[in-house]
């Protein structure tokens, strides 16, 4: 199944952390990294008086199903310290399932592809960077398309390539 996963952090050295998760992410069982995007800084949405993100969307191949890909990622925010105390709380890292192999799903636990991605410059900047031609399963338009309507003025700066990845496929 062809994954998209959007990696963020606000905690500590911001850049380290979305590089760590990124390395994690590959290595999760049956999984390989396919295309990584450039690194971004990006202003806080919905958070006041805290470091601003950086965030990075990967495009992996992997056999693990939604819910194995989901435990999976919660696993890799736990080893990174991450500890759940809001949903807009600062984070050392969050992974987020953008899109799971087009599937559409509405469930407590998991909601596919992510229901707020399309209002979310931080995640479809990256996005469109590496798989400008991805179609949103609910929408039907592209991650460009979405970009170039989104009404998100929140800033985003690209500021560097993970070392060995950027937005070339990963071998």
């Amino acid at each position: 199944m062809r994954a998209w996963v959007g990696i963020g952090s606000n905690l500590g050295d911001r850049t380290a952390a979305c590089s760590q998760g990124v390395a994690a992410l590959g290595e999760l069982a049956g999984t390989r990294l396919v295309r990584v995007s450039s690194l971004y800084l990006t202003e806080p949405v919905g958070l006041r008086l805290c470091e601003w993100f950086v965030n990075v969307v990967a495009e992996v191949e992997t056999a693990l199903g939604p819910d194995a890909l989901l435990e999976g990622l919660l696993a890799i925010e736990r080893a990174a310290g991450r500890q759940r105390t809001g949903e807009l709380a600062p984070r050392t890292l969050d992974l987020d399932i953008l899109d799971a192999g087009g599937l559409t799903r509405e469930d407590p636990r998991l909601t596919l592809p992510h229901p707020r991605m399309h209002l979310r410059r931080f995640q479809l900047e990256p996005l469109a960077e590496i798989a400008p031609r991805w179609i949103h399963p609910r929408l039907g338009r592209t991650a460009r398309e979405l970009l170039d309507a989104i009404e998100d003025a929140s800033r985003i700066v690209r500021i560097a390539r993970l070392e060995g990845r950027g937005e070339r496929r990963v071998a």
